[in-house]
């Protein structure tokens, strides 16, 4: 399968056309660029591609549009676990943690918004028995004294298991199929609007080589080559051009990143469905820094990435590792881009009690970013959210697809 994006596929910002109507945004979105790539190209060779896509730039964003081209495919069932951007450097979990617990109160400015409820409708189909993935290791013991539990995403009735893919708050997250070169791939991502889902930028784009991968379907709810609400295609990409080009902020390039985050507008509104999380940045932690993550994915060392796995940890921010959130997780490889949650599940009704700091549902505060060599320390990192990556993001895709936010 050929990619329909090359690394020449995006101009330099000062070889671009102009183009009018995307708004200026405020604070650092007036000197953020943004760029984007879409998928659905024709698969007949990057000249076609290219003769049929526009790439236009103004006020800060690179934009690619390609939204009325042929729909890519994809190799659902041939398609390989993303690898998941592996950490050289020394985990120190118990001295972070200290370190963390002693800190003065993370500052910055905070924001977000509420998800949504669907009406739980499916439209399912069958996308086949994905194959055996040969290979692969399981991550078995954690040597980072990070406690965590990770387990399937279902519950247990009647002496077998019960699904929960379809089934609020589960059914945002899913699958995100795509087209890197030499075949298919998968990661992790969930709908953060009614027709946008988040995901890590290494799902989008190889750092730092102006070169993005293509052909994105996004599976809300995915379980065993099911898609109970159907297969969306992706029209539009974005990420921060410092990822894309390389100047993005790394405590290890390309691994440990500030803002490993990228969206996919897609072909329709899955949400008002599936349903779709909220977001926050800047906030959802103790004023040191500490939080409460379950973590959700799809990753190929539990179950084969078949079904949608669940890891529930503390986690604490390093500022060694470029402001990272780090939590106790044994999930590896296709795990990229799922959902980092705080306040995950169902809203208890208030009886003589009180809510406590942060009572916001079900939002994401971070997605699956990368783990260690090492697959014996348990424990994975994630972008924070902020203003500069999130909010920005979010203002760009949803400026420039309002339906899709709505």
């Amino acid at each position: 399968m050929k990619t329909t994006m090359t690394m020449s596929t995006l101009l330099e910002p000062d070889k671009r056309p102009t183009m009018s109507g995307i708004q200026t945004f405020q604070r650092r979105a007036l000197s953020a660029i943004l760029v984007f790539a879409v998928v659905g190209c024709v698969c007949q060779g990057l000249a076609n591609a290219q003769a049929k896509a526009q790439v236009r730039s103004a006020n800060g964003l690179t934009v690619l549009d390609a939204q009325h081209t042929q729909v890519e495919a994809v190799d659902y069932v041939k398609a390989k676990a993303m690898p998941l951007p592996n950490s050289t450097l020394p985990p120190d979990s118990i001295q972070a943690t200290v370190r963390a617990l002693l800190a003065g109160p993370v500052q910055g400015p905070s924001g977000g918004s509420e998800g949504g409820k669907g009406d739980g409708i499916t439209r399912p189909a069958f996308l086949g028995t994905p194959a055996p993935q040969l290979g692969v290791a399981p991550e078995d013991f954690g040597t980072s004294n990070h406690p965590f539990t990770t387990v399937r995403a279902d519950l247990y009735h009647n002496g077998a298991a019960f699904a929960t893919n379809a089934l609020a708050p589960y059914a945002p997250a899913g699958k995100l199929f795509f087209n890197v070169p030499g075949g298919s791939a998968w990661c992790s991502a969930s709908l953060i609007k009614p027709g946008i889902v988040v995901t890590a930028a290494h799902c989008v784009a190889n750092f730092g080589q102006r070169q993005f991968y293509s052909g994105w379907q996004f599976v809300p709810g995915y379980r065993n080559g099911s898609a109970p609400y159907g297969v969306w295609n992706g029209v539009q990409a974005w990420i921060l051009t410092s990822y894309f080009i390389g100047t993005d902020p790394c405590a290890q390039s390309g691994v440990i990143c500030q803002d490993d985050v990228a969206l996919i507008v897609l072909s329709g509104t899955p949400g008002h469905s599936a349903g779709w999380y909220g977001y926050w940045y800047g906030g959802g932690s103790t004023p040191n820094g500490l939080f409460q993550i379950t973590q959700l994915g799809y990753p190929v060392g539990l179950d084969n990435g078949l079904y949608m796995e669940r890891t529930d940890s503390y986690g604490y921010t390093n500022s060694s590792l470029s402001n990272n959130t780090i939590i106790g997780s044994n999930m590896n490889a296709g795990s990229s881009g799922g959902p980092w949650l705080e306040n995950f599940g169902l809203t208890s009704t208030l009886t003589g009690e009180t809510n406590g700091s942060f009572p916001q549902r079900r939002v994401i505060v971070g997605v699956t970013g990368w783990g260690y060599v090492n697959l014996a320390v348990k424990e994975q990192g994630a972008s924070p959210f902020t203003f500069g990556n999130i909010q920005v993001l979010i203002n760009a895709a949803c400026g420039a697809n309002p339906l899709n936010c709505q």
